[in-house]
């Protein structure tokens, strides 16, 4: 049911409940099991991150349009959790996923789109839009941080997942937050530019991943805990960041309490990272300040409605 009630990384959803209902069973998941589920969860990431990119990003032409499309279209086969895709069709659609992301200029995690492609035009126009932003504090929600979210997620319930803290504090989640736990190079005000130019990086990074399987492209994609008798959690790392699932099933193993978490409620918090990025930030005059702010709430998450209201600032 669930990949029908979530239009948005409703694989992420899917994964972390069968995990959560596993770990209160006390059950393990095969390796199959657990490579199929982290495959599909990884590709439904890639798609999620091509769609807000493109689609709610960028205005393409009629020649990156189709390769849009069919990258999407292509990437979607994988993240199926319900079947296991065979092992021709997933290196079919790798290529087509590869020929698409060369077409609008993408080639590899470390490498700047090419010359003249949509994508290099686009972060032109980025680093064009003037935002001064402030030295904000950056902390970041890590795989370390599961246990304590599930515990009083199952404790506290929603007034925990509609405000949620962690020592009085409300990190980040998502792509700059990934980025920042494998480079750790990161300046204290991440531009949206800059933050474009990491989900451009994650695509290239996660379609590499695709082609080889290796080891997980990030700590913790999907994990699993137990919380004790019939109490089972699920950490999965999806496109908007970390989300967490918790539930109880009664001794007929039915789910009498089913808790969730998403990545959204840090980033969007009163007191979140991209409150903590635009406060006191000072910005161009015109369309050009009010982009760059547009890019910044998008780069966050491109899929959450916001509208925007400006007053100029007044001078003593």
């Amino acid at each position: 049911m669930l990949p029908r009630l979530f239009s948005l990384c409703s694989v992420a959803h899917q994964v972390a409940f069968l995990s959560a209902i596993e770990a209160a069973q006390g059950l393990e998941m095969t390796k199959p099991i657990a490579m199929h589920r982290l495959t599909a969860v990884v590709a439904e990431r890639l798609t999620e991150l091509i769609r807000g990119l493109f689609v709610a990003g960028l205005e393409l032409d009629q020649e990156s349009a189709p390769a849009v499309r069919s990258m999407i279209q292509a990437s979607t086969t994988l993240s199926g959790a319900v079947e296991t895709v065979p092992e021709a069709v997933r290196r079919d659609v790798i290529a087509h996923v590869k020929a698409a992301l060369r077409a609008l200029g993408i080639s590899g995690e470390h490498q700047p789109p090419a010359p003249g492609s949509v994508l290099s035009a686009y972060l032109t126009r980025c680093d064009r839009e003037v935002l001064s932003l402030p030295a904000a504090d950056q902390f970041f929600l890590t795989p370390a941080d599961d246990l304590e979210i599930v515990t009083r997620l199952m404790a506290e319930g929603t007034a925990y997942s509609e405000a949620p803290e962690l020592c009085g504090r409300v990190p980040e989640t998502g792509v700059w937050a990934r980025r920042a736990q494998r480079e750790q190079i990161l300046s204290a005000g991440a531009s949206g530019a800059a933050r474009v130019r990491a989900r451009i990086g994650e695509i290239a990074r996660l379609t590499c991943w695709l082609d080889a399987r290796r080891d997980a492209p990030d700590n913790g994609v999907v994990a699993s805990y137990r919380l004790g008798e019939r109490r089972g959690a699920a950490a999965v790392e999806c496109a908007r960041g970390r989300l967490h699932h918790a539930v109880k099933l009664d001794e007929e193993g039915r789910i009498v309490r089913f808790e969730y978490l998403a990545p959204t409620e840090w980033n969007f918090h009163g007191r979140g990272p991209l409150v903590r990025s635009l406060k006191g930030a000072l910005l161009s005059a015109g369309r050009q300040g009010q982009d760059a702010v547009r890019t910044l709430v998008g780069a966050f998450d491109p899929c959450v409605g916001f509208s925007l209201s400006f007053r100029e600032a007044s001078h003593a």
